[in-house]
């Protein structure tokens, strides 16, 4: 007897990424941030950023990132 399978073939849903993927991203967030406090205000300029902007974005907590960043 043959039967008819009635569930659809399509692959299983994403559920976004992982534990370790998320750390790995914290920690790259957190040393981008540090690194760009420690410029100075001639690196800054270079990079059109004003001092108050880079002392704000890396005050940020990790988690705290554009929607644009997540997966």
């Amino acid at each position: 007897m043959i039967y008819a399978h009635t569930q659809s073939c399509a692959p299983a849903p994403q559920r976004g990424i992982g534990f370790v993927a998320r750390i790995v991203s914290a920690d790259a967030i957190w040393r981008k941030r540090r690194a760009l406090a420690a410029l100075d205000a001639g690196r800054l300029d270079d990079l059109g950023i004003g001092p108050a902007a880079a002392t704000e974005e890396a005050a940020r907590p990790v988690w705290d990132v554009p929607g644009h960043w997540r997966r």
